[in-house]
This record gives C-alpha cells, structure tokens and sequence, in this order.
C-alpha cells in the first residue's frame, strides 16, 4: 500500500466500535504515517493503541507481516506480536504457543535479509516468549534456535523459496542478533525476583551450548566481519547475566585476536571490558592470569598508537589494562608467584597515565588510569603490616614515578596554543587538574614527607638555576603539587614549608597562570602563616600585588580572605599594608574580618570611626541632582558598604577563634548587631538616594547589594531591618522592576519564612512582587531574562521554604506554572536553570496541595510538551542537562501522567524533530518512565535522543 485514502475520523470511531479489520488498520497506519492533519494523525495513534490491545491482534499481525507490505506496516505487525506476547501472553491459549513459536521462527528467517528494524523487532518478540516458557516449556531454547536456524536443503516443490529466505550468512546473523536480545530483554522486564533468579539461572545454563559456537565463529576463517562484530556483541550481552569465567575465558582470549581488525576494534574491546571488569571473575583466579599475558601483549600496540597519535587505538587498549588492573587489583596482588607480571601490568598503565599529549586536545586516555591508582594504593595499604611492607618496597618507586607522571602532565601548554583551546578544552583540562590534584593528595599518604622534600628540592633547583625556571610550566607544576597537598594534609609538621615560603617571592608572576597557582600556594599554607606571623611581611606584598591585576582578582582575593580567617590576631602587618592599595573593595572585606576579631563592645565605635567618611560623602551625593560622576561615586561608596558588611560577622568569627564549646559572642538582648545599627543609621539617606536613582538599574542593584550581603553573612541577626526592608522592597520593585529587588527577597524568604513575627511582610512582598512580574509576562518577558530568572529562583525558595505561601489567593497558580513554561522556552542558560529549579520544587508539592495538583492536571502536557520540543532542538545543546531534571522529577511525582502526556506529544510525526522515528521514540520514552532515581542515566537518556534529534549522534538507538 503506497497510498491511502482519506479515513474520516467517524469512520475509524464507528469502526472501532464493531472489528479491527485488515483494511480500515492499512488506512490508519497510512493516517498516522502519511496524513498532515495533526487531528486525524491523534485519531489514528489512538485507535491502533486499542488495536494492538485488542484479541484480534493475536491474527491480524501476521497479515500485516505479509511480503508486499510497506516496511512501517511490517514493523508495526511485529511491534504488536511483541506488545501481545509481553503484555497478554496469559491470553493465549497453551495449546497454541508451538505453533506461535514456530511462525515467529518462520517470520525471523524470512526478514533475515531485512528490514533491520522488522528483523530486530521480531526477535525481541520471541525473545520475550522464550522467558514466557524458560524453562518449564522450553527447556533447551538456545539449542532448538541454533538447531532451526541451520541452513535448510531447498524445497523440492520450490514452495517456500520465495518465502523464507535460504542465506546462510543472515541466517547466522538472524541467529546471532535473536540470542543477543534474548539477555537484553531479560535485563529490561519487569520481574517479580524469584522468577527473575530463576530466569536468570536458566539462561547462564545454556551458556554451555552458546560458548563453543560463538568461539567456533569467531575463528572461523570463513566468518566475515559481520559476523564476528555480532559474536562479539552477543559475548557482551550474556556478560550481563554473570555468566562465569571459568567457562567462557577461552573465548575472551579470542576476542584480543579482534583487536587487530580495525573493523572490530571498538567493539572487541567493549566485550572484553565488560567480560573483565565483572566482580565475579575475581573467583576464577586461573583465567585471570591467563588473560594477564595477552593484555601485557597489548603494549608495543600501544606504544605504537601513541607515537602516532591514535588516540583511539590508544584509549581503547588503556581501558582493557585499567578494567584488568583496577577490577582485580588486590586478587593479582595476592598471587605472589606472578608479582612481576602485575607489576609489568601496573607499569603499562603508568604508561598510559603519562601518554603524549595535553589533555583533552590531544589525547584523552590518560585521565582513565586515575582511580586505578587509588585502588592500587587502598589495596597495599590494606595488609597486614609486615606483608605491606613487602609491597611498599616494590611500588613505593612506582608512585614516585607517577608524581612525575602526573605533574608533566598539568603542564600547561604554550600560551599560545592554550589561546587557541575552545572554552570547553580548557574547563575539561581545569577539571583534569583537580582530578590530578586530589590523586597527588591521596599519594601522599604512601609517599609522605619525603614527597614534600623531593618537591621542595627540585623547586629550589629550578628557582637558583636561571635557564630551569625560564620554563614556568615547571615551576608551577611543581607548586601546583604543593599546593594539592597543602590544601587538605596538615603539613604544618613539615620542615620544609619554612624554606618553599623563602622561596615563593622568587618566583617571577609575570606570567599569569603561574601567578594564579603561587596566589592559591600561598592560601594553602595559610595554617602555617598563623602558626609563624613573622613570615607574613614576606608574603603579603605579594598577594596585594595581584590584588592591582584584574586577571588574579580571584585567586589574589581567595588567598586575602584565607590569610584574614587564619591570621586575624597578628594582622598589624596587613594594615599597613592597605594604605598603600588602590584596591578598597577587596580592603574592605578584609577590615571585615579585623573588626569581627575585635569585642564586640568595641566593634560599634570603630566601625563608625572606619565608615564615617564614605557615609558622609553619600549623604552629600544623595543631594545632589543626578549625574553620571554622581552616579559612578554613590554605586562606589555602596559597594564599600557591602564589601564590609560580606565580611563583618561577629558571630561566625568568634567561633571560629574560640572553638566550637565556646558560647557565641553575641550582642546583650537590649542591643543590635552592629551592622544592623549602621544599616538603620543609614536607611533613611539611602531611601533618599533611591528617590533620585529608582530608574536606574545599577543603583538600585548597589544599594540591593548592600542589604543582600548583610542579611547573607548575619542571617537572623538581621531580624530587625526585615519589617522596613520589605516595605522598601515593595515599593521599589512596583514602581520599576529590578531582578536585584527579587534575589533580595529571595534571601529574606531563605531566612525569615520560618518566623512567624516576620511571615507576614513576607507575605505581603511576596504578592506585591509576584502580581508585578506576572503583569511583565503578560506584555511579553523576552526582553528581560535576568527578571524572568530571578522571578523563578524566588518561587523555587517559597516552595522549598514555606510552601504554604502558595495557600494565598493573592498567588495565581496557573499564572505562575505558564510562567514557568515561558521561562524554559529562554535561550539563557541561567534562566532555564532557574525555571528548571522552578519545577522540580513545585511538582513535589502537588499531591498535598490540590490548587498545584489542578493546574499540574490541566497543564501538565503543556510543559511535557515544551520540554520535548526544547530536547528536540528549540534550545541549545548545552540546556538539556536542565530540563533532564524536570523530566525526572515528573517521572517520579506523576509518572503514569508523564508516560501518557509523551505518548500523546510525542505520536505527532515529525515532532520534535523529523530526525527521529516512531520507534526511537517509543525506545526514548520505555527508557525514560523506567528510570524515577537514577539521575544521571536520566540525563544520558535525554541526552542521547537531543542528540538524534538533532542528527548528531546514533548510539544507543542505531538498532532501531
């Protein structure tokens, strides 16, 4: 049937109502595929799904099978025989499951040529019969398969020539991909758990018969390379049913011949990873060291990989030696006649750990290796001592050499080569470092001091010797080392931490990741600094002098902040040193920290005596009329204020310094927080300031800024500034809608939601703001992003904190979930981040919260849709981790409502993307509505269909 003729939609409902004939099914499968009506193409979905469920279809998939059928007619014939047999099978009759079985077999055969998805399709329809009758009724399955898919002697009435197809070749192929869906489908049926052991103890019995024929096909000479990619495949497959070792080593050893054929290359060494990396195996002592030698085999292919630079080859060999050395690493330790050969095997793998290259551009292997050495290290570690001691003198040198190892290969590149790295190279190669970083942590608790010593002694070489520290890559490798150590060892023991500080202010900064590692080096030993304040005079000079360096105002400030926390008793030194900075923002923070060590009775009066100037300056400012320089000075002293009060906080510092037994410091019941007295000091000359400058934007965001770092460090100490400010904040964001006014209120919600003093002007701020931003979403929020994220952060915080503001009649549900749904359909990252976070707080809710149930009810498919759409390629790429969450937070509150809302969004051809078929879209929701806790095989799935829909990628769905 290549046409098909209109079906009104009364017909097909007239129809459906009396007998599924073969006729009307051909019209409505020509409806769903072929007609453009969305209205008929929903009819047709609908009336098939009734179809397939229906007791004719135990008859009419077989006429839909029929040879002259178009393939998508065919593929929905078998797509019925496997929804009967997995759903209805207790509808068929017993007597009638031979015959059943013997028509599939028949049918397999004869799409043994094609169509690959009808093929595919068919098998897994009797792969699920075979677990229907495993093994009471079907006692030897793989035998009786291998048996009816022999080559046949051709009819001599020529009958069934036509028919069946008689080639051998995919007939063996039929054959290999039938008993590769079989343990597949077992893995993805829903079982009660004895049926499932019992299922599962029956078909590793049949691995008897499958293993000598999948070795006699991949020696075979006459097998062609489809046929031993499949052997492969179907050897991974059974792997997952912890089919045993001992039986099946032989044939993991032919798999390494595979690794020459670059046609099967990639897919033999998935199958021998997943054949040796299953726990189990550890049981087969014998296999795994006769395995050993033919991995050891591997390594002049990859030395010859990477000096060729065949990062495929390469990283594929590096994966079967950590699978090998990572899975069994204390059961071949312990096998002490063979020492050598896993030192041989442990070394391979140091050398792929140092494979040329930088990471991720040109090569990407060596960040496989890394929590090999963590299990290696556990592993020793975990002996008796006097056998550890054995061991240590056999590996200690091997970890020494890998501290070279991995500090070559946190070298940065040229500079010049590293400005040519995407962004995305260079935030994977920041991420490999902090890998490297907290493997060198983790060695050192087998190398000890002496790795300190070995740093220190090549750094001081480098530093005295002129042409070594040319090369900066050296030296900051090295104390990028320190630094890895420093950051979590206490190594305020070790004796050379007293001449690596004589040594930093050798260090020449002028190159700025050099720099930025001497600034976190330097942070890292702030204990020290604490322990030894002589030494600060040396050091802080050097942290000031990045703080004048826009490029180091990060790390500069990290490590100002560090020593301030850590040294605030014997900062003298560190005052001096302020008056000499242009940089007051960054001064300012760490007044904070001084004041905060200050008593708290003392406090009051220098904080006056510091901010009298500036408040006084505001104060003449907020006279004036506006003007830009007047502009630029008001933000100016405003930021000072914050910068202080980020830093201020008398009650953290004072635990900090005085333990955690210690009583808090806080101010007497009668009086405020300091900050708190300053800020109601001050808030009628900044409420006359923002009379002037409330249309400007980056005023009001100043002086929201100096409130949101106040009630950030003093949380409820802030208590008493709640009532003004939301009054403040209301009238603010009413008269002109700032995205600063709503993270305010967001942090007042995070604190305050909770007291019921202070509920009620919450409240009150809450409705005034929602009420404003619903009426921007109603003219249309495009224009502005940064409100629509904000407006979505601060619901996010309501729910998560007092979810019984949602109660209000002043909130209109339904307007706030379109809103939501408006706000995933923005291209900015950090606005579908935000209505991202929007909904997985706010689904939870709607089982004890009708209103929220009601709207999630009427417009849930709205915002399943727009999701769909969004993954499908309405968004970017890179947002489709976000709305991953949403899915799974849907799947997990409400998962029949999702399972039927993307059936119903997704049967519309073409949608989200032509890319995709009906079928890969079935696969993509079967996939989806199983997973309710597993977030991270969500985001995969999602992933991989955005990926198909935009015709980027095929894996995982290119058997269908």
């Amino acid at each position: 049937v290549n046409t098909c003729s209109s079906m009104e939609p009364s017909l097909i409902i007239i129809t459906l109502s009396l007998y599924f004939c073969l006729s009307v099914l051909l019209q409505a499968l020509c409806q769903l595929y072929f007609d453009p009506d969305m209205e008929r193409k929903n009819v047709a979905q609908k009336w098939l799904t009734q179809a397939q469920a229906s007791a004719q279809a135990w008859q009419f998939c077989w006429a839909l099978l029929s040879p002259d059928k178009l393939p998508e007619v065919q593929f929905f014939g078998a797509s019925t025989l496997h929804t009967k047999i997995s759903r209805h099978w207790n509808d068929l009759p017993t007597d009638q499951h031979e015959s059943l079985r013997m028509q599939l077999l028949s049918h397999i055969l004869r799409f043994s040529s094609g169509p690959k998805m009808v093929l595919t399709r068919l098998c897994v329809a009797l792969a699920s019969m075979a677990l229907n009758l495993i093994p009471q009724a079907w006692s030897q399955p793989v035998a009786d398969l291998v048996r009816a898919f022999q080559p046949q002697k051709p009819d001599s009435e020529g009958g069934s020539g036509t028919e069946v197809s008689q080639d051998p070749h995919a007939h063996c192929l039929a054959l290999l991909e039938l008993l590769t869906v079989l343990p597949e489908e077992f893995q993805s049926s829903r079982l009660i758990q004895a049926r499932r052991t019992q299922l599962r103890e029956a078909l590793a019995g049949e691995w008897t018969v499958m293993c000598p024929m999948l070795r006699q096909l991949l020696q075979s000479q006459d097998s062609t390379n489809q046929v031993k990619e499949k052997v492969l495949r179907c050897l991974s497959s059974w792997v997952g049913l912890d089919v045993p070792l001992g039986e099946s080593h032989e044939l993991v050893q032919d798999c390494f011949t595979a690794l020459s054929n670059p046609e099967l290359f990639d897919t033999a060494v998935e199958t021998i990873v997943s054949a040796i990396s299953q726990p189990d195996c550890q049981r087969y002592i014998d296999a795994l060291l006769n395995l050993t030698p033919l991995v050891l085999g591997l390594h002049d292919q990859l030395k010859t990989a990477a000096q060729d630079g065949d990062m495929e080859t390469s990283h594929g060999i590096c994966r079967i030696a950590v699978a090998m050395g990572e899975t069994h690493s204390r059961v071949l330790l312990e096998q002490v006649d063979h020492w050598q050969e896993y030192l041989a095997l442990v070394n391979m793998i140091l050398f792929c750990t140092g494979i040329p290259g930088h990471y991720p551009v040109s090569e990407t292997t060596s960040s496989l290796t890394l929590t090999f050495w963590y299990t290696l290290q556990d592993d020793i570690l975990s002996f008796e001592e006097e056998k550890q001691e054995v061991y240590l003198q056999i590996y200690r040198p091997v970890y020494f050499q890998l501290v070279d190892v991995l500090l070559h290969k946190s070298h940065y590149p040229s500079q010049e080569e590293y400005d040519s790295w995407s962004s995305d190279d260079r935030e994977q190669f920041r991420i490999y470092r902090v890998d490297i970083s907290d493997t060198l942590m983790y060695v050192y608790e087998m190398l000890g001091a002496e790795l300190l010593s070995n740093l220190y002694d090549r750094l001081g070489r480098q530093l005295m010797d002129p042409q070594q520290s040319a090369v900066w890559q050296d030296t900051e490798a090295l104390l990028f080392g320190f630094q890895s150590i420093a950051e979590t060892i206490d190594v305020n023991y070790s004796d050379v931490i007293p001449g690596l500080i004589a040594l930093i202010p050798r260090v020449n900064i002028s190159n700025v990741m050099l720099a930025d590692t001497v600034m976190y080096t330097i942070g890292s030993l702030a204990e020290w600094l604490a322990d030894h304040p002589v030494m600060l005079g040396g050091i802080l000079p050097m942290v000031l002098q990045g703080l004048e360096k826009a490029e180091l105002s990060v790390s500069s400030v990290s490590t100002l902040k560090r020593i301030c926390r850590e040294c605030r008793h014997d900062l003298d030194v560190l005052v001096k040193e302020i008056h000499k900075s242009s940089q007051c923002m960054w001064l300012m923070q760490a007044l904070g920290f001084l004041l905060s060590a200050l008593p708290v009775d003392e406090i009051l009066g220098r904080l006056h005596s510091l901010i009298a100037p500036h408040v006084q300056q505001l104060d003449t400012l907020a006279q004036q009329e506006p003007n830009p320089t007047n502009k630029q000075s008001i933000i100016h002293v405003l930021g000072m204020l914050s910068s202080l009060f980020t830093t201020l906080d008398i009650n953290t510092q004072a635990d900090g310094l005085e333990g955690a037994a210690s009583p808090r410091r806080t101010p007497s019941q009668t009086t405020h927080n300091p900050v708190v007295v300053v800020l109601q000091q001050v808030f009628t000359l900044i409420q006359s300031v923002l009379s002037k400058w409330l249309d400007d934007s980056e005023v009001v965001e100043a002086v929201c800024g100096v409130f949101d770092k106040s009630v950030r460090t003093l949380l409820h100490d802030f208590g008493p500034m709640v009532a003004q400010l939301t009054e403040m904040l209301g009238q603010i964001y009413s008269a002109f809608p700032q995205a600063s006014a709503l993270d305010l209120a967001r942090q007042l919600v995070h604190i305050f939601a909770g007291e019921e003093h202070h509920i009620a002007k919450i409240k009150t701020l809450i409705e005034v703001l929602t009420s404003t931003t619903l009426t921007i979403f109603q003219q249309g929020p495009r224009d502005h992003p940064d409100i629509a994220e904000s407006f979505m952060y601060l619901h996010a915080q309501i729910l998560k904190r007092k979810p019984d503001l949602y109660l209000s009649d002043q909130l209109d549900m339904k307007a706030l979930f379109y809103c939501g749904v408006l706000s995933l359909k923005f291209p900015e990252t950090p606005t579908v981040k935000a209505a991202s976070l929007f909904f997985t707080e706010l689904l939870p809710r709607c089982k004890d919260m009708p209103s929220l149930g009601e709207v999630l009810q009427r417009d849930g498919k709205l915002l399943t849709e727009t999701i769909l759409q969004a993954v499908g390629g309405g968004s970017p790429r890179n947002l489709t981790e976000h709305f991953s969450d949403v899915l799974l937070s849907l799947n997990r509150h409400c998962p029949a409502l999702l399972s039927q809302w993307m059936k119903e969004t997704l049967q519309t051809p073409g949608f989200p993307s032509t890319q995709v078929s009906t079928e890969q879209k079935h696969t993509f929701i079967q996939q989806l509505v199983r997973e309710q806790t597993n977030k991270r095989r969500v985001k995969d799935i999602v992933k991989e269909f955005s990926l198909l829909c935009r015709g980027l990628q095929g894996s995982g769905y290119s058997d269908f």
